[in-house]
Order: C-alpha cells, then sequence, then structure tokens
C-alpha cells in the first residue's frame, strides 16, 4: 500500500522514480521562487503553499503532475492562452511528464495567485 501520511514535501518527493522526483523538483523551484515567503506544507497529503492563504498545490500521477489551485478560479482564466495546449479542469492543469516541465509558466501562476491572496488579505 502507497504511503499516505507525508510529513514533508521531501519525504512525498522522495517517493517517486528518480525522473518523477526531477520534475517535481522544478516543480518545486519555481513555485518557491515566485513566492520565496510561502509556506510549504502537506494538504491532503500532498506538497501545497500558503501565503496568506493556499496558492498552490501539486502532486504526481503515472503520466502527468497536477499542479491544483483552490479558489477563486481566476488564475487558471487569466492564464487561459498559456494554458490552451493542457488538459485542465476547473482547478487543475496537468502538465505531461513526457514534456518539459514549464517552468516559467509554474512560476507566473504561482505569482498571481501569490499577488491575488495578498490583495484580498489586505
Amino acid at each position: 500500500m502507497a504511503k499516505t501520511d507525508y510529513q514533508s514535501v521531501d519525504e512525498y518527493i522522495g517517493t517517486f522514480p528518480d525522473d518523477v522526483q526531477a520534475n517535481l523538483m522544478q516543480v518545486r523551484k519555481a513555485i518557491r521562487s515566485a513566492v520565496p515567503d510561502a509556506e510549504e506544507v502537506i494538504s491532503y497529503q500532498i506538497p501545497a503553499y500558503r501565503h496568506h492563504g493556499f496558492v498552490m498545490y501539486f502532486s504526481a500521477y503515472k503520466k502527468h503532475i497536477a499542479i491544483t489551485c483552490p479558489p477563486p478560479f481566476t488564475v487558471f482564466e487569466a492564464f487561459a492562452d498559456q494554458l490552451a495546449s493542457y488538459k485542465k479542469s476547473k482547478t487543475t492543469v496537468q502538465l505531461p511528464l513526457n514534456q518539459p516541465m514549464p517552468t516559467q509558466l509554474i512560476h507566473d501562476l504561482a505569482a498571481f495567485r501569490a499577488k491575488e491572496n495578498e490583495e484580498r488579505t489586505s
């Protein structure tokens, strides 16, 4: 049975094969560079970042990494053109593991969402 009580993002990432770990680390680095003051936590047993509220979650699957944002979902609306080539729902975008991680896009999504959170709480 898969481990489901992760205590840290490092522990979560460490459960995946090396190639997936490398992609997860790219996602993590992009988020942390966009929101360096964000608190890194495990929420719903996946990595999450809080900065005046939740900014973003990420998780790995067999063929993709999911980037999830909690409501409001304006971040995906604001970046609709850049996200057009990815499979997505109202809350999540799937980044295929067989393509380069769009780290600048991830950075921009996280920065946008963090700014939204700051404006909402100020």
